[in-house]
């Protein structure tokens, strides 16, 4: 297994205990869950006894057989219109993971240019006296140093505002960002309350400094040292900071009690949620108790205050977050917002050539345009009255289906029945599900991997070592067949080939 920041285990899907699995009945079980079948198991078991009672009654009381010339034209329509719903929902899911590539690309590119092209003291030279040179190429070091850890904590927070997990509290994203002012930035993933809402829009717009009515952001305010450039206008002058899981009442999005990590910030200690926060399943996940949910409670939290156990009123808590008075902050913007002011600083002292100023400001650029794109996929889902339009014609062809095919089949008719609406429900369920692939189900993109097993040791990866010099790599002993077709021929070391002079390297590589 792999490790997040403090230690908690990673999920990464080439680990060796992953692939081999504790035991073959456990893999089993994983996959099953998985599949369609865990989801659609109770419209199976009514339509096998839809079918049963249509079977029982044609063969005891009277026949209730139907013409079948209805199965080619609707099921061929049908079979059409399911599949259009299923690519449609694949294209989403295989959008996020492009965007998600995108996103460790970004990060690739700009920690290598950050890293290799930055010129180890970064301050102009002209101002500098003698002592002050290793004093600012420390200062250096720390600001590239601080701009990729600004890369990763943008990873952790797209992972965290797409799964709807607010503010900067957690294991793997605290640490890198709670230094920084914050931008009063309003969310960009609005809830079902904010799209329904028609009066007292002020409550979702960030209010002027001055006013009694701003809204805290995630990260943290503080005032500028001596000699800084001021901060934000939208930083408020001093205001304590609200922590999402600061308390010891703080629950899981399933109602649990927060076992995080505690984090030592002088007269009171903050909690941290673990890096992953996956609600449990419950008996109100499985049907017809899901249908309890929403006469629970209308916003996942029953009339005691007490948090509705299971996924689906997780999910319904995290939809009406803002109605119960908490505010989301894309956290992300703000910190390409600082990674923009880090290329800012090095155009102002102007200590970096155009062409690697111009790839840091094209890499900020693509890491906002992946964000704004897995912003799109998550807040426009499958139009509802497609989707529910689709679900009464499955409905309708399913019901109608062992009337149909009795004179033929006989009692055969409730497997076939079966068989065919888990083929018809299986595809519009995992349609639904993968649409939106941001989340914890088992068929959602893992983007803890993405996060904490390919940026974050590629980051660091980057920053083991100094700058490499090719003066040193390229003159190694090892490098011995620089010149050599195949490593059966003479192993030359570059010093030889710098004695020996150009017109021999020449006549070397004619013979490659």
């Amino acid at each position: 297994m792999s490790f997040n920041y403090q230690g908690a285990p990673v999920y990464n899907p080439n680990s060796p205990d992953v692939l081999l699995g504790p035991s073959t009945w456990s893999s089993f079980g994983h996959a099953l869950l998985a599949t369609a079948l865990f989801r659609c198991w109770h419209i199976l078991i009514f339509f096998g006894a839809w079918s049963t009672a249509i079977c029982v009654i044609s063969h005891n009381v009277h026949s209730l057989a139907l013409q079948p010339t209805l199965i080619t034209v609707f099921g061929t329509v049908l079979g059409f219109v399911i599949s259009y719903r299923t690519t449609s929902s694949f294209e989403r899911y295989n959008e996020g993971r492009r965007l998600w590539s995108q996103i460790v690309l970004g990060s690739r590119t700009f920690a290598r240019t950050v890293w290799l092209h930055i010129p180890d003291n970064a301050y102009p030279i002209a101002q500098a006296l003698t002592d002050q040179q290793e004093e600012y190429k420390a200062k250096t070091l720390i600001e590239k140093k601080s701009a990729i850890n600004l890369l990763e904590a943008f990873a952790v927070a797209v992972k965290h505002y797409l799964r709807g997990e607010d503010g900067i509290y957690y294991e793997d994203l605290y640490y890198l960002v709670k230094f920084l002012p914050a931008y009063a930035l309003p969310p960009s993933i609005p809830s079902v309350v904010d799209l329904n809402r028609t009066s007292n829009m002020s409550d979702d717009v960030p209010a002027s400094p001055r006013s009694g009515h701003f809204h805290g952001s995630g990260l943290t305010r503080r005032a500028p040292a001596p000699g800084q450039l001021p901060f934000p206008t939208t930083t408020p002058a001093s205001s304590p900071r609200v922590a999402t899981f600061a308390t010891e009442k703080t629950l899981h999005a399933d109602g649990r009690s927060q076992n995080g990590v505690k984090f030592s910030t002088g007269p009171g200690d903050i909690r941290l949620a673990p890096a992953m926060n996956p609600p449990k399943y419950s008996m109100f996940d499985l049907f017809p108790f899901s249908l309890l949910v929403g006469m629970l409670a209308k916003d996942g939290v029953d009339k005691h205050g007490d948090a509705v156990k299971g996924r689906r009123a997780a999910r319904r808590r995290a939809v009406m977050r803002n109605h119960r008075g908490q505010h989301s902050y894309n956290i992300p913007l703000e910190i390409s917002l600082y990674l923009g002011s880090y290329v800012s600083a090095l155009q102002s002292r102007k200590v970096v050539d155009a062409p690697t100023t111009t790839v840091l400001l094209a890499t900020i650029t693509q890491l906002v345009d992946a964000l704004t794109g897995l912003e799109r996929i998550l807040t426009t889902p499958i139009p509802f009255s497609y989707s529910i339009h689709l679900w009464l014609v499955t409905v309708v062809y399913c019901l109608a289906l062992p009337f149909q095919v009795w004179s033929t089949l006989k009692w055969v008719t409730i497997p076939a029945t079966v068989v065919a609406s888990f083929i018809f429900f299986g595809f519009l369920v995992a349609g639904e599900e993968i649409e939106n692939p941001f989340g914890y189900d088992k068929n959602d993109l893992n983007m803890d991997h993405f996060v904490h097993n390919i940026i974050r040791k590629e980051l660091r990866a980057i920053m083991a070592i100094p700058t490499p010099d090719p003066g040193v790599w390229a003159f190694s002993e090892e490098n011995d067949l620089l010149f050599a077709s195949s490593d059966t021929e003479e192993r030359v070391p570059p010093s030889e080939w710098v004695q020996r002079g150009i017109p021999k390297m020449r006549d070397a590589l004619k013979l490659q």
